[in-house]
């Protein structure tokens, strides 16, 4: 018999206690996830909970598709390389009107037409995105720069101008996985949409 007041650290009942204590692996991913302000990768998740990738990927779609059989109102996607929880798209309407302040936070028509520009011209310059729309574009890229959505690529090897490409941002923003998501422009395009593109204004 142990003396009074003496320690066992051999004890299976303290070791059993030390052990229940760790989170399980859904439950480490799902605090995680609350957390983050980006799509968290894979890799990024399997070192920090010492566990192998695999085991993370298949935890994390195990989840997602958990959360969508019970219905709930948020959802774990895979976008822009990673995995991030969102509130799900009938909730919306709900969503907004909770975090609406009265101000207008949505992007101009001029934005929404430059950034069109971008994500399918891509990587395109100033001049470039100018001759497109027909009018110059500065200010506004500097304003989609700004709010993360585009980003610098590079120089032209021939003009030397500065390109631009979309972010990672971008891609989270719309939920997509990469650009080959974005859904084809031909439907929505005249026939001759090179020669009008070409044409002075």
């Amino acid at each position: 018999m142990s003396p009074e007041g003496s320690e066992d650290t051999g004890d299976p009942e303290v070791a059993d206690e030390t052990a229940e204590a760790e989170p399980s692996l859904r439950a480490a991913l799902e605090a995680i996830l609350l957390v983050v302000d980006e799509p968290v990768a894979e890799v990024t998740l399997a070192q920090v909970l010492e566990r192998p990738s695999r085991e993370i990927a298949e935890a994390l779609t195990a989840l997602s598709a958990e959360y969508t059989a019970a219905g709930r109102g948020f959802d774990l996607r895979e976008v822009a390389g990673g995995w991030r929880l969102y509130t799900r798209a009938e909730c919306a309407a709900l969503v907004e009107r909770f975090v609406r302040d009265g101000q207008q936070t949505r992007l101009t028509q001029a934005a929404l037409e430059t950034l069109a520009v971008v994500a399918y011209r891509q990587p395109v310059s100033r001049a470039r995105v100018a001759a497109v729309r027909g009018v110059n574009s500065d200010g506004v890229m500097r304003t989609l720069t700004a709010r993360g959505l585009v980003e610098e690529a590079g120089t032209d090897p021939e003009s030397q101008a500065m390109l631009y490409r979309t972010s990672s941002y971008f891609l989270e923003r719309l939920g997509l996985r990469s650009l080959e998501e974005l859904p084809a422009l031909a439907p929505f395009l005249p026939d001759d949409v090179e020669n009008l593109e070409e044409q002075p204004k």
